[in-house]
């Protein structure tokens, strides 16, 4: 069953049910390409490895790095030791340790010579919040804009400030941002609200060359019907993070005539 939203369902950006989608959408976009772009490209799912503590993130490794959790060990407590003393008896304590957050994304490849032609990025709160993580994604974007590799950024996140920097007149809940090399420093940029389909885009190569089209709105059509949301969302709750007034008013009406509400 498909999401009763006409496009992108606000109720996947909960933090409950967002990983899922995430890494789930990653994953569709890489198999709905690779057919398109063989033999000349491949297309590879990377991961950064992120450590979360609080409302902050630090990256800490890309995939050739692995990070391994310590075990805590609470040793028994000593009664004495070799010159007589006594050893005092501890309060056990929790201390706050960071969580590791896998952070994917994707490559597109030339198979002849290894290198990166496009990079697809799928914005989640570990990059798009205001901290470290942030930080690190912002310099890793630059990179890729002042290179020959082309950048895809999609941003289905309404909840803190976009990444790129726009005008008040194209303020809106989610978009997508092609960058193709040969055109920089002009970008397209497709920008919607919860009350529009999600657009089609191309995704770009190397210059000259046919481009493939993304169809997100049928890829996170799939994903909604192959997790289930239908049989976890409560539609009659308002979303996580709430929408404004406005917005609100709007899905409340169009929850009615879908019987949601």
């Amino acid at each position: 069953m498909p999401s009763p939203l006409p496009g992108m369902d606000p109720y996947l950006e909960h933090p409950r049910s967002w990983p899922n989608f995430h890494h789930r959408l990653i994953t569709a976009i890489a198999i709905s390409l690779a057919p398109q772009l063989r033999p000349k490209y491949r297309v590879v799912v990377e991961e950064a490895i992120y450590q979360t503590e609080g409302q902050d993130s630090v990256l800490v490794g890309v995939p050739e790095v692995r990070v391994q959790q310590a075990k805590r060990v609470i040793a028994e407590p000593t009664q004495g030791s070799g010159n007589g003393l006594t050893v005092g008896q501890p309060t056990v304590i929790d201390l706050p340790m960071p969580d590791v957050v896998r952070q994917g994304y994707l490559e597109i490849q030339n198979v002849a010579t290894s290198e990166m032609i496009t990079v697809v990025e799928v914005l989640s709160p570990t990059n798009k919040q205001p901290g470290e993580g942030r930080r690190t994604y912002e310099a890793k974007r630059q990179t890729i804009l002042a290179s020959a590799t082309n950048l895809i950024e999609i941003d289905l996140l309404r909840q803190w400030p976009p990444i790129m920097r726009l005008s008040e007149q194209i303020r809106t809940h989610y978009r997508i941002l092609v960058s193709a090399q040969a055109n920089r420093p002009q970008a397209s940029l497709y920008a919607f609200n919860v009350q529009e389909p999600i657009p089609a885009f191309p995704l770009p190569l190397q210059e000259g060359e046919s481009e493939p089209i993304v169809n997100l709105q049928g890829l996170i059509g799939e994903i909604y019907d192959q997790s289930g949301y239908d049989l976890v969302i409560d539609y009659s709750e308002e979303p996580i993070p709430p929408l404004e007034p406005k917005d609100a008013a709007w899905l409340a009406e169009w929850m009615k005539r879908e019987g949601l509400r």
